[in-house]
């Protein structure tokens, strides 16, 4: 029951993200007089709608993303591209079917109030609203609980001792096959609830710190940690053992193992941490992102039955699913559960915003590119003295929008189909 209502909860705090996200558009184009004749979360057919002035509300069956419809999106052809002979070309069809569509919602008393006509910069900041609503709720998110709750943080008390050596190359890390060796630190006598004040005869307060000690270190080690009231020196014989990289955690290498585990403590951040700690998201966004043609591969291996990858693209389908199986752990609090699907709809919302500002057509980025370079097309005019070149035509740019749109669906479905029949899963 939990796993449902886990599911719906997020299922729903993702709607609610792609309606902040358009409602961006629409606030700041009934702004600049912009007509807006349809606000949707969805597509495909209208489940419910309401229309209020000149826009239509409403939500569509398919809840995969959702649009507003603002008038005047290409402006109308040059009066010289009418005297050319007309063209055939699928990619020449394209673009005047788009024009026409767009120029058929243009009434009379409204052909002052279409998108093109407006200066670049408002156009911008238009198409912009809609990832800046989703990095704006992103960062509320995050630093909401960044500095309300804060994050945990490794410290030098041990929180549990390895009983064996297993490979980091092993299936099954977490269970001691036979004959396996005792681990450094279970063969010293290291208890959870140890902490570690000296290593090697250094004393450490950072578990960062310690770490790396410990992975550059090999063979006979004097440890000293505090066990209640008193202090004890251990002595550990650290091995060298293949570990996962710090630096990238899909690598290995080869370092100093010791066997144990450090516990955490919440950590409240201040501005500065929070400012850090979602730069540091963001560039890791952008990176996944750049990334998601290669994982083409691993996610068609994984509707055939391989094993997917915990760090595969997902979707709405799949995230959803990450969400009830979150508010369903028993092993944590409540609290704790409430936070994780918080942080991941914080990361789904930075996705979108990331995602949004690539500088490609149909996505809001492709948008913005346009206008910039109509700016920039402009101003050169202007210095050099030379006609205006009037708006720059999005029109012509529409087969290229199908083509990334036929993309988009095709990878869409494909991580659909992986998420139906091979989920990532975190139980």
């Amino acid at each position: 029951m939990l796993v449902i209502v886990g599911i719906v909860l997020f299922f729903v705090g993702l709607l609610l993200s792609i309606a902040w996200h358009e409602l961006g558009h629409l606030l700041t184009a009934k702004m600049f007089g912009v007509k807006v004749t349809q606000y949707m979360v969805g597509f495909g057919r209208t489940v419910w709608s309401r229309k209020t002035s000149e826009t239509e509300y409403g939500v569509k069956l398919i809840p995969f993303g959702g649009f507003i419809r603002m008038i005047g999106m290409f402006p109308p052809k040059r009066d010289e591209e009418y005297g050319r002979t007309a063209s055939s070309a699928p990619w020449r069809v394209m673009i005047e079917d788009a024009r026409e569509a767009a120029a058929e919602e243009v009434t009379p008393e409204d052909a002052h109030r279409q998108f093109y006509q407006r200066k670049p910069w408002k156009r911008i900041i238009v198409m912009a609203a809609g990832p800046f609503m989703n990095l704006i709720l992103a960062v509320l998110i995050f630093a909401g609980i960044l500095m309300g709750y804060g994050t945990p943080q490794p410290t030098t008390t041990v929180a549990s001792v390895s009983e064996c050596v297993v490979s980091a190359d092993a299936k099954d890390t977490a269970n001691c096959p036979a004959g396996a060796p005792k681990s450094p630190a279970a063969a010293a006598g290291f208890q959870p609830g140890d902490k570690i004040v000296e290593f090697n005869g250094k004393p450490y307060s950072s578990w960062t710190d310690l770490q790396l000690a410990i992975r550059g270190s090999s063979g006979a080690v004097p440890v000293v940690v505090e066990r209640g009231d008193e202090r004890l020196t251990l002595n550990a014989d650290l091995i060298q053992d293949k570990r996962p990289s710090l630096q990238e955690p899909d690598k290995t290498e080869v370092v100093g193992f010791l066997g144990l585990s450090p516990s955490s403590v919440l950590v409240r951040q201040d501005v500065a941490g929070v400012a850090h700690t979602i730069g540091g998201f963001v560039s890791l966004t952008a990176q996944k992102i750049v990334e998601l043609p290669q994982r083409v591969p691993d996610l068609i291996s994984a509707i055939g039955g391989q094993e997917r990858s915990d760090d595969s693209p997902v979707g709405i389908v799949g995230a959803s699913r990450i969400g009830g199986e979150v508010l369903s752990m028993d092993e944590v609090s409540v609290g704790a559960r409430l936070i994780t699907m918080l942080n991941l709809l914080a990361a789904v919302n930075l996705s979108l915003f990331v995602m949004n500002m690539l500088p490609i057509l149909p996505l809001d980025g492709g948008h913005i590119a346009g206008a910039l370079w109509e700016s920039l097309r402009r101003g050169i005019a202007k210095l050099v003295r030379r006609p205006d070149p009037g708006p720059f035509d999005t029109a012509r740019l529409m087969p290229l929008a199908y083509g990334v749109t036929l993309i988009f669906i095709a990878y869409s479905l494909l991580v659909l189909v992986a998420d139906v029949v091979n989920p990532v899963t975190l139980l």
